[in-house]
């Protein structure tokens, strides 16, 4: 069983990575279930989603302490998620912090850095990635969701290939997307791959 949790903040792309995910283990002939929340995601909220890919599936939510890799879309809440993590398990997250919604008359701060610091000293096997680089090479801001998968595809955690994943992102985006998200794939492995 493969447990994966993509966390983040409304409109990073979260559900499209995890369609790609599902649709590519779907192609591959896997069993897979996947479940998003999205409650507050078009007002800037939390939104994660749980994929399970293996054999007899019976939920698709996944347990605290199993989750095999966590795909961070944002500090924030990739520590939100830290407690699904098995030990040994996989973290990649964005340094680049979102600011969460919350009342503009609030006391609440943000520090990205403590964010940070605190998933440098809690996880093992870890992966920041440099959201505003990738951002500057693909010249778009659009793209960190299919970056970051290609980061967690090159781990081997998937049980599929990199190319499986550019034949789920050919056959299921818009044309006009194809070109720019096969780039964002392949930074996000060159990035896993210049830290292995």
């Amino acid at each position: 069983m493969i447990n994966i949790i993509l966390a983040g903040v409304g409109g990073q792309g979260i559900v499209l990575a995890s369609k790609m995910i599902t649709q590519t283990a779907m192609d591959k002939g896997m069993q897979v279930r996947s479940s998003e929340t999205i409650g507050m995601a078009q007002r800037g909220g939390c939104v994660a989603s749980h994929i399970r890919i293996g054999e007899r599936i019976f939920s698709p939510l996944i347990p605290r302490g199993t989750v095999d890799i966590i795909i961070g879309f944002e500090p924030a809440e990739a520590v939100r998620y830290l407690t699904y993590l098995k030990e040994n398990g996989i973290v990649i997250v964005s340094q680049k912090a979102i600011k969460p919604a919350f009342d503009p008359k609030a006391t609440m701060e943000y520090d990205e850095q403590e964010m940070l610091k605190y998933l440098i000293s809690h996880v093992k096997c870890l992966q920041i990635v440099d959201a505003d680089a990738i951002y500057a090479e693909c010249g778009s801001a659009k793209i960190l969701n299919t970056a970051l998968l290609g980061v967690a595809a090159a781990t081997g955690v998937f049980g599929f290939s990199m190319e499986d994943i550019e034949k789920t992102i050919n056959n299921n985006l818009p044309k006009k997307l194809i070109e720019i998200n096969l780039k964002a794939l392949h930074l996000g492995q060159s990035i896993a791959e210049e830290n292995l």
